[in-house]
């Protein structure tokens, strides 16, 4: 009843920027939170930023000043836009909703970053 299509992941150089979507269809139940998560071979999945519904926001400590999490409750998507993008980096994306208590993932999408 509940499904996030992401998009915006690719291959950028390092100090290069990137935007991430997710379009979230869902059923008449409400939206709660919303982030992104990332994970690479080398590490767990891990939190980067997550936004509440009354619009407060969390990053995770290695990517704050660089990335800013954003929501449209309207459409109920959020974008994840990442700045100075550096090697490190570099993992599968994930969105993630909270809808009535109930966790949902979107599919991920790759960012790479070179240099």
């Amino acid at each position: 009843q509940v499904q996030l299509v992401e998009s915006g992941g690719g291959l950028v150089q390092a100090g290069g920027s990137l935007t991430l979507s997710c379009a979230v269809s869902r059923s008449a139940f409400g939206i709660g939170a919303m982030g992104w998560y990332r994970q690479n071979p080398n590490y767990q999945r891990e939190l980067v930023a997550m936004i509440t519904r009354s619009g407060i926001t969390n990053y995770q400590d290695s990517v704050k000043g660089r990335f800013t999490i954003s929501r449209d409750k309207g459409k109920d998507a959020v974008f994840l836009q990442m700045n100075s993008l550096k090697p490190e980096d570099t993992a599968v994306y994930y969105c993630k909703v909270i809808s009535r208590g109930d966790d949902y993932w979107g599919q991920g999408t790759q960012v790479t970053v070179s240099i």
